[in-house]
């Protein structure tokens, strides 16, 4: 009896073993969670403006979108976060839902905000908002926006949502910097999770099929310093920061690729 209780217990460990292994294998994560296109759980954070009253902020920020931030599917509803969100620029592109409702001018309906920029000395809150003034004047009521443009330092809720631009797919606007060995790229428009934590390149020169990994460079940009001459079409891996998604677009990147152009590849992250 103790032989086949020892023999039970044996068992029952070894598939415990081969289950976890087997999560491992398909890349099992608790974290690979599915954001929802409306916000499941409200915080609290500051929110002020910056930029003209109906505009976009900056001109592009520091995440690096430049003049697409006023464009559609952006459409100037865009805002630069305090640190504790910004993740040093890892968390650009990512969507929230905003909503204000202690203030008068406020008409407590949420609305979506895409992070394009940075605000380092937004550090007074645990959270903290600075919306462009088009994003700020959308929470108003109808015609309240200068009113509530007015108020300063607004207190709101937020919450995480997942990214959809209206079925526009992954592009990628070449870096003025790049050349034959060196290729660094401004990716937009992830639908879902929206933020990236990991971008690999694989050029036709890469007989093994192999992928390298780039480095965020800075905000939305990420940089392949090869050190020997890459070779055209580039296939472009991304996988998000959030859930750990991974996407592949393939030679996105085409012969003759020249610095400072856009190219639009034909997929995008499921919504």
């Amino acid at each position: 009896m103790a032989n086949l209780l020892r023999l039970s217990i044996f068992v029952f460990m070894y598939f415990v073993a081969i289950s976890g292994h087997f999560k491992l294998s398909l890349g099992f994560n608790p974290k690979n969670l599915t954001l929802s296109a409306t916000a499941t759980k409200w915080l609290s954070a500051g929110a002020t403006w910056y930029g003209s009253p109906n505009g976009a902020g900056s001109t592009g920020g520091s995440c690096g979108y430049e003049s697409t931030v006023s464009q559609v599917p952006f459409s100037s509803l865009v805002t630069a976060v305090g640190p504790s969100i910004y993740n040093s620029g890892k968390e650009c592109g990512a969507c929230f839902q905003v909503k204000c409702t202690k203030n008068q001018a406020c008409s407590g309906k949420p609305v979506r905000v895409v992070i394009t920029d940075s605000c380092p000395g937004c550090v007074t809150e645990k959270a903290h908002f600075d919306l462009s003034g088009t994003a700020l004047g959308a929470m108003a009521r109808p015609g309240q926006a200068d009113k509530l443009r007015a108020a300063g330092n607004v207190q709101i809720q937020y919450g995480r949502v997942a990214c959809n631009f209206g079925g526009k797919n992954i592009a990628f606007h070449v870096d003025l910097g790049s050349n034959k060995e060196y290729f660094a790229v401004v990716i937009e428009y992830e639908d879902g999770d929206g933020d990236l934590g990991g971008v690999h390149l694989m050029d036709s020169s890469n007989s093994y099929k192999q992928w390298r990994g780039m480095m965020q460079s800075w905000g939305a940009v990420w940089k392949l310093d090869a050190g020997t001459e890459l070779h055209a079409p580039f296939s472009i891996q991304l996988t998000s920061l959030y859930s750990g998604q991974t996407i592949v677009a393939r030679n996105v990147i085409p012969n003759g690729w020249k610095p400072g152009s856009t190219y639009r590849s034909v997929v995008n992250y499921n919504v």
